[in-house]
Formats: C-alpha cells, sequence, structure tokens
C-alpha cells in the first residue's frame, strides 16, 4: 500500500507554520508568563511571589490531569475543535487574572489557564499532526518545535517590557488578545476532523495491546518525568543554581542566554537528520547531555556555566521533540492522543513539584542538589536503554 497521505485540507508545511505560530502563542502567556508577571502580582494583591508560582504549579497539575482525556478527544474528533478551544480558555483565563482583586481570583485565573494549556500545547498539537499524517507527523513535530523553541527568545522580553510600560494586568489582556486574534483564527483553519488511517499505519498501531507494551510505557514515562522535572527546575532555578557554584551574576544571566538558542540548534540538527537517526537515539542523546554538563559544572565550578547552559539546552530541546515522535515510533499511530496524554501525567506532576524540591536542595547544598539531578538522568538514561526499538 503507498504511503501514509495528508488531509487534502492541509499540507505538513502549513501545519508546521500554523501550529509553529499558534504555539509561541500559546507558551508566551503560560509557561514564560510567571517568570515576568508573578512578583508584580503578588505586590498588588498582598501575596508572595512564591504563592504565585504555587498557583502556576496547580495550573501545570490540572494540565497534566486533563492530558489522557484530551488527548482522547483528539483521537476521535481531531485537533481543530480543542486546540480552537485552548485558544479561547487561555484568553478568558488571561482576563480573568487581569480582573482579579484578590488572591482567590488570582489563583481561579491561574488553575483556568491550567485548562487551557491542556487544549492548546504541544501534546494537542502533536497529536494533530499524527492524525493528519501518520508516521510520517515525525518531521511535522521537529518543525512545529523548532518555531516554538523561540517562544522564550520573543515572549520574556516583550513580557517584561510590557508589564515595564503598561503595568501586569495589561500586559495579560495582550496575550488574552494575541490568543483571540492571532491564535484562535489559525487553529480554525486547520482540519475539522483528522482522516481515516491507511493501512500502514493501522499495521503499525494494531487494536490489540503489544507484547510488553505496558513496561515499555512505564519506561518512558519515567524518562519523561525526569527531563520534564529537570526542565522545570533549570527554568526556576538556573541563575540562582549558577551563582551557588561561584558565578557572578552577570555570568549567570550570560549563560542563561545560552539555553535558548541551544535548544533551536538542537532541534535543527534533528530537523536536518530526523530521516537517519531512530528517535530512541535522539533520547538518550538528549538524556545524556544534562549530566555530562553537570559534571563539568561540579568539577570545574562558574568556569563551566556556560557549557553547563550549552549542553542542558540543547538537550532539553532536542527531548521535546523525542516526547512527542518517541511514542509515535514505539507504540504507533493508533490511540496516539490519548497515549501521549497518559504517558505525560507524571511529567507533568513532576514538572510542578520539582521546583520547590530543588530549592529545598538548594539550601541544603548546590553540589548534592545538583548531584540528586545527575542521579535521576543515569536513571532515565537506564531505563531507555531498556526501551526496545519496534521490529521493522
Amino acid at each position: 500500500m503507498g504511503e501514509p497521505e495528508a488531509s487534502p485540507a492541509i499540507t505538513p508545511r502549513r501545519a508546521v507554520w500554523t501550529l509553529g505560530i499558534t504555539q509561541l502563542v500559546g507558551y508566551g502567556c503560560t509557561s514564560y508568563l510567571p517568570a515576568t508577571l508573578a512578583a508584580a502580582q503578588g505586590q498588588t494583591l498582598g501575596v508572595s511571589t512564591a504563592f504565585v508560582f504555587g498557583a502556576f504549579s496547580g495550573a501545570l497539575l490540572i494540565s497534566g490531569l486533563l492530558g489522557p482525556l484530551t488527548g482522547r478527544a483528539v483521537d476521535r474528533h481531531g485537533a481543530r475543535r480543542p486546540l480552537a478551544a485552548g485558544s479561547i480558555v487561555l484568553a478568558v483565563a488571561l482576563v480573568g487574572m487581569a480582573l482579579s482583586q484578590n488572591a482567590g481570583q488570582l489563583i481561579a485565573a491561574w488553575l483556568l489557564l491550567g485548562v487551557g494549556m491542556s487544549l492548546a500545547l504541544y501534546d494537542i498539537a502533536f497529536a494533530g499532526l499524527v492524525g493528519w499524517f501518520g508516521l510520517e507527523a515525525r518531521k511535522s513535530i521537529t518543525g512545529v518545535t523548532l518555531i516554538a523553541g523561540f517562544a522564550s527568545t520573543i515572549a520574556w522580553p516583550l513580557t517584561a517590557w510590557l508589564e515595564a510600560n503598561l503595568g501586569w494586568r495589561d500586559t495579560a489582556l495582550v496575550w488574552a488578545a494575541a490568543n483571540l486574534l492571532i491564535a484562535l483564527p489559525l487553529h480554525l483553519t486547520l482540519p475539522r476532523q483528522a482522516p481515516r488511517p491507511t493501512s500502514k499505519v493501522a499495521e503499525a498501531s494494531p487494536d490489540a495491546p503489544q507484547p510488553g507494551m505496558a513496561l515499555q510505557m512505564v519506561l518512558l514515562a519515567t524518562a519523561l518525568a525526569v527531563m520534564a522535572g529537570i526542565g522545570s527546575i533549570m527554568g526556576a532555578h538556573l541563575p540562582p543554581l549558577l551563582i551557588g557554584i561561584g558565578a557572578s551574576a552577570t555570568a549567570a544571566i550570560v549563560a542563561g542566554m545560552l539555553v535558548g538558542p541551544a535548544q533551536v540548534a538542537a532541534r535543527l540538527a534533528e530537523f536536518v537528520l530526523v530521516r537517519r537517526i531512530h528517535p530512541l537515539v535522539s533520547a538518550r542523546v538528549a538524556v545524556a547531555l544534562f549530566p555530562i554538563g553537570a559534571g563539568l559544572l561540579l568539577v570545574f565550578g562558574p568556569l563551566a556555566a556556560a557549557p553547563f547552559a550549552i549542553l542542558y539546552g540543547a538537550g532539553n530541546g532536542l527531548f521535546t521533540i523525542v516526547r512527542g515522535t518517541l511514542p509515535l515510533v514505539l507504540f504507533g499511530a493508533k490511540n496516539y492522543g490519548g497515549r501521549l496524554g497518559a504517558l505525560n501525567v507524571p511529567a507533568r506532576l513532576v514538572g510542578a513539584l520539582a521546583p520547590l524540591l530543588f530549592a529545598l536542595g538548594l539550601a541544603k547544598s548546590e553540589p548534592w542538589a545538583l548531584g540528586v539531578l545527575i542521579a535521576a538522568c543515569v536513571l532515565a538514561l537506564a531505563f531507555l536503554f531498556a526501551l526496545r526499538k519496534p521490529a521493522p
């Protein structure tokens, strides 16, 4: 039989650009929002910055718990409706955030933002690509992450500039408008429903569970959770960690600026080599880069701040792709959305709790806290080596 064909309503190129842009908006108004608005929100409403970050952690928990449900919805009906609904929910949550007059209203807005995150971010976009393009979706997934990898580069300075000139309330309203005027119209151009899979997709995705699939799922879910925790921790604690190791504040900031370009460079390399390297190999490389960089940091101290940031950024950028492509290659395209949602529940939970736990570790000892992360990565790497490539 022939190769899986794209839906006649969309081409891979258009899907990549559409979802790449909407993911820029989606991540800009969610994951990259608290770093710049938390302090101002806390000061205005009389709560601590930690309180606001706690509300964001609640949003991450809700997003993770809803993941399997929203993923199964994509499997049944396609990605268009969940993505469009996600843009609307994110906009409503941001308007609610802007109108918050007390801590309770702010918490409610952040939690509603978590609902929008479960509908509008990578997992649903990846599931949509698999629904349209089947086993050929890997390169499209890489393309989307390549574009969306600039979210931090754009969102952090843009949000900081908006907050400084307009205040945090109007900044939230600007992001709400971006969802309604940019992301929502683009999502509405997507196909209404995924096409019926071809025989090749069906053969790679049998109805009966594959032998050993449960163990494979556990191994992969553990690796995903470890890397989600690493990403969440570094997003919140990279500068303080480097300063604690002995780097100056300026050196820590400069090193942090290298993370984004390293992520994009790794994704670009994956995009170029997508047909030559198995996602399982990419996953192992991605996980191995962090303990290598952390080891350099422990041995050489602040002199290794920049190499550590580059290696972490490259690994994190590569693993973002892997978490979408590896489940596709290992388990097939059938029921991909629900399976991806289930795999990422532990990752969301760990990602929400890890920054707090790491902060407690930093208070004890920076090298000790870093050593724990190295051990976790070694465990994840062992689990990835235990995973089996599917038979050709």
